[in-house]
C-alpha cells in the first residue's frame, strides 16, 4: 500500500510506501510518543488539580495524630502529678501531726524544767528580722496548688520556730542541769546537825571560837557521800581536821569533809553525786564520831546550812 502526498510547496508528489518496515516503525514511534505526551499532560493537569487537597488532608491527618499523642502525654503527666500531689498531701498531714507532737513535747519540757510562764510560748513565733536579699533566680514554670503550697510554707516556718525554741530550751535545761549537778546540795551523811556555822564556845577550851562549817553527828563507819560532781583535790590528813577529803566542783565551789575514819578516794579522782568518798569517824580534833562539812565559794568559806537543806 502506498500513500501519495501532493503539496503546492513541493516540486513534485511524494510517495510513502507503507510496506516499508522502517516507515511503519517511524509511524508507530510517533503514535506512541503522542500518546505518552497526552498522558503526561493529563497526569500533570490531574496532579495540579488534586494535589493541594490531598496534601492538605495528609497534613491535617498528621496534625491530628500529633495532637492525639500530646493529649495522651498530657493526661499521663496529669495522672503522675496527681499521684505526687496526693502523696505530698499525705506527707503534709504526717508532718502536721509531728508538729503537734513537738508542741506537746515543748510544753512538757517547759513544765518539767519549771520555767517561768511565758518564757517559752510555742504558739508564737520568735522575733526575727533583717533585710531580704533577692537572689535573682528565675521562678520555676511549675508550681504547687495555692492551698498546698501555702500549707507547706506555713509548716516549714512552724518547724523553724519549733527548732529554734527547742534548741534554746535544750540549752537552758542543759545549763540548769550542769549548774545543778555542780552546786552542793543535800546532806553528805545520814545524821543530825550537832553544831552550826559561826560563833560558838570551843568544845575543848570553852573559849569563844568561830566554827567554819557544820558538824553532822553520825556513827563511825557511816558512808560519807559527795554532794555534787567534781574532782578530788585532796585526800589525807590536815591539822585539826584529821582525815579529810576536799572536792573541787569547778564552778567556784569546793567542799570539805573532815574527821573521817576511812578515806575511799584519791586525788585526781572524779566523783559524782552520791558517790561514797569516806566513812564517818572521829579523827583529828574531835569529841566524837561526826562529819565536819564545809562549803567554800570562790575561796571564801560560806554557811553550808542553806546547801544541806536544799534539794536538787
Amino acid at each position: 500500500m502506498q500513500i501519495i502526498l501532493v503539496s503546492r510547496g513541493l516540486k513534485g508528489p511524494k510517495t510513502l510506501d507503507l510496506t516499508c518496515r522502517r516507515l511503519r516503525c517511524k509511524f508507530a514511534l510517533m503514535a506512541i510518543a503522542g500518546f505518552v505526551g497526552i498522558a503526561c499532560v493529563g497526569a500533570a493537569v490531574a496532579l495540579a488539580v488534586a494535589s493541594p487537597k490531598e496534601r492538605a488532608l495528609g497534613d491535617i491527618g498528621s496534625l491530628a495524630q500529633r495532637v492525639g499523642d500530646q493529649d495522651a502525654r498530657v493526661a499521663e503527666i496529669k495522672r503522675d502529678a496527681q499521684r505526687d500531689l496526693d502523696a505530698l498531701a499525705v506527707k503534709l498531714g504526717q508532718l502536721q501531726a509531728q508538729s503537734v507532737r513537738l508542741n506537746a513535747l515543748g510544753e512538757r519540757l517547759t513544765q518539767v524544767g519549771k520555767l517561768d510562764d511565758g518564757e517559752f510560748n510555742f504558739d508564737e513565733e520568735p522575733g526575727q528580722g533583717g533585710p531580704e536579699l533577692t537572689t535573682g533566680a528565675d521562678v520555676p514554670a511549675y508550681a504547687l496548688p495555692a492551698s498546698l503550697d501555702k500549707s507547706i510554707d506555713q509548716l516549714s516556718g512552724q518547724f523553724d520556730t519549733q527548732q529554734a525554741q527547742l534548741e534554746a530550751l535544750r540549752d537552758m535545761l542543759m545549763d540548769r542541769t550542769i549548774e545543778s549537778s555542780l552546786r552542793p546540795t543535800g546532806m553528805p551523811v545520814n545524821g543530825y546537825i550537832s553544831s552550826y556555822f559561826g560563833g560558838r564556845p570551843d568544845p575543848f577550851s570553852g573559849h569563844a571560837a568561830r566554827h567554819t562549817g557544820i558538824d553532822i553527828a553520825a556513827p563511825t563507819g557511816t558512808p560519807v557521800t559527795a554532794v555534787a560532781e567534781g574532782m578530788v583535790t585532796f585526800a589525807g590528813q590536815r591539822s585539826g581536821y584529821g582525815d579529810v577529803v576536799e572536792i573541787d566542783h569547778g564552778n567556784g565551789y569546793m567542799t570539805r569533809y573532815a574527821h573521817n575514819s576511812l578515806i575511799l578516794v584519791h586525788p585526781g579522782q572524779r566523783v559524782r553525786i552520791g558517790d561514797a568518798i569516806a566513812k564517818a569517824g572521829s579523827t583529828g580534833r574531835s569529841t566524837g564520831s561526826h562529819v565536819h562539812f564545809e562549803v567554800w565559794y570562790h575561796d571564801r568559806v560560806v554557811n553550808p546550812l542553806a546547801y544541806v537543806r536544799s534539794h536538787r
